[in-house]
């Protein structure tokens, strides 16, 4: 399988099982990254800390208060909570994405289904309490995140080839190509007629 087309290309696409994978191997990233940073951290004589990667994490750098409250040392490590926190999104949306084509659908389906449920807990902070803006938001949210869960996770792809590519779980055809003139031959008379095709012993 072509992994960098799998985790990094928004083109093509997969079944069920492969954004299943996906899946498992963002939460292996994410744990490999925080056990790295953490190792970091205590080899450049640091204190052991809490590392995290989401929006929060890569939103919160262009915060200018988020820097004011911190010194120059402290930085590096949020920066690499962002920079990791924008490949683990990458390989979400782009595996997502492949499998919206494979239902059929275009990549503007990942904003309703992928990107709004993701950007809710950003939009509830800045929404007063209590409110019933925030309770049709919350609702909402509830629902397209529901809604993604099933149209990616649990529903079949196109049986057939669509606008974006082939069924992936059609079977493959492994079998040689024909070549017809490779199965005949020209038998040359010393005289007398034409010469004449006939099919290659082996072949008949």
């Amino acid at each position: 399988m072509d992994w960098v087309w799998y985790l990094f290309r928004f083109e093509g696409r997969i079944n069920r099982a492969k954004l299943w994978l996906a899946g498992l191997i963002v939460i292996c990233w994410m744990l490999f990254l925080a056990m790295l940073t953490s190792g970091l951290i205590v080899l450049l004589g640091g204190h052991p800390r809490n590392i995290g990667f989401g929006l929060d994490y890569l939103l919160r750098i262009f915060d200018p208060g988020f820097y004011r409250s911190r010194s120059l040392a402290e930085l590096p490590v949020p920066l690499f909570e962002a920079a990791g926190s924008v490949l683990l999104f990458w390989v979400y949306f782009a595996t997502a994405i492949k499998r919206l084509h494979d239902r059929d659908k275009s990549a503007w389906w990942a904003i309703p289904l992928v990107a709004l449920p993701g950007f809710y807990n950003e939009l509830a902070d800045w929404l007063p309490n209590k409110s019933y803006l925030s309770l049709v938001i919350g609702v909402l949210a509830f629902i397209f995140c529901i809604w993604a869960f099933v149209e990616l996770y649990c529903l079949k792809g196109s049986r057939k080839t669509n606008r974006f590519g082939g069924n992936p779980l059609a079977p493959i055809d492994t079998r040689p190509r024909w070549e017809q003139m490779s199965e005949i031959e020209m038998v040359p008379h010393k005289a007398g007629p034409p010469p004449v095709w006939r099919v290659k012993p082996g072949y008949e």
